[in-house]
């Protein structure tokens, strides 16, 4: 009896000790690669506007690197370079102006421009009219329509979507494109998912009765 319950204990002590070693090789599920929060990201050719921070990065001269927001005035200022309009241009635009500001003081400065935080309204697209909630929604680089309706809840009971339309302007122009959003929602109808582009608005009007 002596001998069986000392086989009793040793094994019961081997079964803990591997359910010990099991917990501690696996410790649960890993975060997904990228689960962080990533920096925002802009479309390549996104205009800067009032409102917009900017990271100036200048190569082999650090003390040059400075992150700034876009005034109300529309300038910024950096280390040697003060006051240079910043609204209306691309990054690459604005890298390649103060690149060559730079050339004055820097032997072959080599600029770069992120935009770090995108504020302004070009940097949103917007939806009017018979959506849930029509508003304002941060522009991503590849949003498309649907994405866009997706993220105002959808249209409402009272919306006429396949004479909806997308207002855009260029700065100097304006025009419109008419996208049959009932035949996107309800039919699959993939050529009406539009690409969209910072400062687009979507008007959805109203049925008519």
């Amino acid at each position: 009896m002596a001998h069986s319950g000392k086989l009793r204990t040793w094994m019961l002590s081997v079964l803990l000790g591997a359910c010990a070693f099991g917990c501690a090789s696996n410790p649960g599920p890993v975060p997904a690669k990228g689960a962080a929060a990533q920096p925002q990201q802009v479309a390549a050719q996104y205009i800067i506007g009032p409102g917009d921070v900017l990271k100036i990065v200048v190569l082999r001269n650090p003390e040059l690197n400075a992150e700034v927001p876009v005034r109300p005035d529309g300038k910024i200022s950096t280390p040697l370079v003060n006051d240079v309009v910043a609204v209306g241009k691309t990054p690459t635009q604005l890298a390649s102006e103060i690149d060559k500001m730079l050339s004055e003081f820097v032997r072959q400065p080599n600029v770069s421009v992120i935009v770090t935080h995108a504020t302004s309204a070009s940097s949103q697209v917007k939806v009017v009219g018979q959506a849930v909630t029509p508003r304002a929604v941060p522009y991503r680089a590849g949003m498309t329509v649907l994405d866009l309706v997706i993220e105002v809840g959808g249209l409402s009971q009272f919306a006429a979507g396949n004479r909806a339309k997308i207002i855009r302007s260029d700065g100097t122009t304006t025009r419109e494109i008419r996208v049959r959003l009932n035949d996107l929602l309800n039919k699959g109808a993939i050529s009406e998912n539009i690409n969209l582009q910072p400062g687009d608005i979507l008007f959805i009007p109203e049925t008519l009765f």
